[in-house]
């Protein structure tokens, strides 16, 4: 796939999340967290809206996300779009009122990205609950002050990896990134060797 379409797409997504997912529902029920589906991610609470491929789903409606803002979504499905204001700095970086550009397959790449980690999660911590959150677009868990997770690509890294972030990073060769440790997912392959490489990061991290 071309690189720059996944960039676009993820993007638009992360944008989705923002302004249609996390902040209705911040305002709605004071939390950003959202969560994996299939075919994509959802919130947790109110607003009921979620994210299948290219396309946003509430409201008894499913909508194309190519093509328009997310303020024109927002009132297509009766919520007032806008990221959850004063929580954080960074994020998508899109304006409300931009047109999201997005490619069907790309989506669907970037869905299966998180439904990857999610099964790597939750075969390393099975008890947890695995949330995406939408400042940086990743999913992931905090256990024994040490974070775990997958992200689609980002400004550190542009393609799906996973990553191990101790609070206090340490030193080694298995840490290769400023907040830990990273490893594409296409150099890992699939959620068992994803779920080897968080475990080994858990070890050397000191947990169990």
């Amino acid at each position: 796939m071309d690189p720059q379409r996944h960039v676009r797409t993820r993007t638009a997504l992360h944008a989705v999340a923002e302004h249609l997912l996390a902040g209705p529902q911040y305002r709605a029920a004071g939390t950003i967290r959202l969560r994996v589906r299939p075919g994509g991610f959802a919130c947790r609470f109110e607003p009921q809206l979620r994210v299948r491929g290219a396309e946003l789903v509430g409201a008894g409606r499913a909508l194309a996300l190519s093509g328009v803002s997310c303020a024109e979504l927002g009132a297509a499905v009766g919520v007032a779009a806008g990221r959850p204001e004063g929580l954080y700095g960074d994020g998508s970086g899109v304006p409300v009122d931009a047109p999201l550009e997005l490619d069907p397959e790309a989506a669907e790449a970037v869905a299966a990205c998180f439904a990857h980690g999610d099964a790597a999660l939750r075969a390393l911590f099975p008890q947890a609950d695995p949330v995406l959150w939408p400042e940086h677009f990743d999913l992931g868990v905090t256990v024994d002050a040490v974070n775990y997770g997958i992200s689609p690509g980002d400004a550190y890294l542009p393609e799906p990896y996973a990553y191990v972030g101790p609070h206090t990073p340490p030193s080694g060769e298995f840490w290769n990134a400023p907040f830990g440790a990273a490893r594409t997912l296409a150099a890992l392959g699939g959620p068992a060797a994803t779920t080897a490489f968080l475990a080994e990061g858990r070890r050397l991290a000191g947990g169990t």
